[in-house]
């Protein structure tokens, strides 16, 4: 990525983590909403611009482009061991995900039964473990990419298979807002692969969707959780039994 695209993507993502609008920036620089989201969406943008863009947000241009380097430095993903040290404590696992929701250190302790000593005590642990940067006044910063992802057979996701699948699914998806789809058919190979390319597209919807959300009040949001699955060549095993021999 070109230093510059660095610098429009770091901004674009400061922009909708504070809940600023195009048309709200184009005002702070008077000029049109099409002006800016062409000077975006062309990716042509005066130093001088820019400049004045990184002072509306707060920063100077050496720190935005400090913040910009240091976003593709970020880790896509932990390690085995990583992995392993968080499932061993539940607490310190919690206190994982509530920071990768956002969470300050003063909304966990509100939501969970933990003191501000246990729970500061599980943030150096993260900060040690480089998923996030502890700042005075105990200010989470993370500093994990956007596309962070959790091992595919590694200790976190079978933690989940094993002790959260089943609780997810015991629902009977019947509240406003919840659902449930059962779908079964008969896939070529090509179909199966426009079928992954969707479930990509709508994993990246959830996680734009999910930081849209970040400006909302704390007490304005709820957990929200998405179990997408496919599996080729299943059938229920009791359909399996009155296969042909020959099949």
């Amino acid at each position: 990525m070109s230093e510059l695209n660095a610098l429009l993507s770091t901004v674009k993502r400061i922009l909708k983590s504070r809940g600023i609008t195009y048309r709200e920036l184009a005002k702070n620089l008077k000029l049109s909403e099409q002006s800016v989201k062409r000077m975006f969406s062309s990716r042509r943008m005066t130093v001088d611009r820019m400049m004045e863009i990184a002072k509306l947000l707060g920063y100077s241009l050496a720190e935005l482009t400090q913040e910009a380097a240091a976003e593709q430095q970020r880790i896509r993903t932990l390690t085995q061991e990583q992995e392993k040290l968080l499932v061993s404590d539940t607490r310190l696992l919690l206190t994982a995900l509530c920071v990768l929701n956002h969470m300050s250190m003063r909304e966990i302790v509100q939501t969970y039964r933990m003191s501000e000593q246990e729970c500061l005590r599980y943030l150096v642990q993260l900060d040690r473990l480089r998923l996030i940067e502890l700042f005075p006044g105990n200010r989470i910063r993370l500093i994990i990419s956007r596309d962070f992802d959790w091992l595919p057979h590694g200790p976190i996701k079978q933690f989940f298979r094993t002790q959260a699948q089943d609780d997810f699914l015991l629902s009977n998806f019947e509240k406003s807002g919840e659902s449930m789809l059962f779908i079964h058919g008969m896939f070529s190979e090509a179909a199966f692969s426009q079928l992954h390319a969707e479930i990509q597209k709508l994993r990246k919807k959830f996680a734009e969707l999910h930081d849209e959300s970040i400006p909302a009040p704390f007490a304005e949001k709820y957990g929200a959780s998405l179990l997408l699955a496919t599996r080729r060549s299943w059938e229920p095993a009791a359909f399996v039994k009155l296969r042909a021999e020959d099949r």
